[in-house]
Formats: C-alpha cells, sequence, structure tokens
C-alpha cells in the first residue's frame, strides 16, 4: 500500500471512530467543514487550493495531504499546486520548507 492510500484508509478509519461518539457538535463542524469547500463564489477547486495554502503555512502534513488529493481529484495542475505551495512559502516563510518537501513527495505520489 502506497503512503496516500495508507493516509486515506487511516483517515477514514479515524473518521469513522470520531462519528460512532454521536457528538452533535463535532458532526456539525465536520458538516462545516465538508460543506466550506463546495463550489460558492468561489469554485471548489479554488477553495481546496485555499485549504492546501492555510495547511501549508499551518504546517499540518496530514491536512497538506488531504488537500492535494482533494486538488488532483478536482484537476488541478502541477503548475497551480506550485503557485499555490509558493504562496503557502511566502506567507509561511523558511518553517514551510519541510512542509513544502513533503507536499511535493505527495503530488509526486499523486501522479504516480
Amino acid at each position: 500500500m502506497s503512503g496516500i492510500e495508507e493516509f486515506r484508509a487511516r483517515r477514514a478509519r479515524q473518521n469513522d471512530i470520531v462519528m460512532e461518539a454521536d457528538h452533535l457538535g463535532i458532526k456539525r463542524f465536520f458538516n462545516l467543514d465538508t460543506n466550506a469547500y463546495r463550489d460558492g463564489a468561489l469554485d471548489s477547486k479554488t477553495k481546496e487550493l485555499l485549504g492546501l495554502v492555510a495547511s501549508a503555512v499551518l504546517r499540518c502534513n496530514d491536512c497538506i495531504d488531504y488537500h492535494l488529493d482533494q486538488c488532483v481529484e478536482a484537476g488541478v495542475t502541477d503548475e497551480e499546486l506550485h503557485d499555490a505551495l509558493n504562496v503557502a512559502l511566502v506567507v509561511g516563510g523558511s518553517i514551510v520548507i519541510p512542509h513544502l518537501r513533503h507536499a511535493f513527495e505527495t503530488i509526486k505520489e499523486l501522479r504516480a
């Protein structure tokens, strides 16, 4: 199983465990998160790129992997991903570099 496949399986398994708690506040937050990335004034592709940039600046590799997966599914090109990650680097500074490396590795795996 590849790294991205392991990530998808782990994320799904963990989400199932969280949802088993049947906590209204948690369910509402997950619903807000899901709906935030739907087409609106901005299309979902743009919103996923925004999520990617925020995730890189916040230095969350799981979030980076999730948004990269969604971006690729939405048809985002490598050039668009690189531009978005450049914005994250400029905003976040050199502390983002390890996460930038992680993102580029994930992109390579997603494209394989």
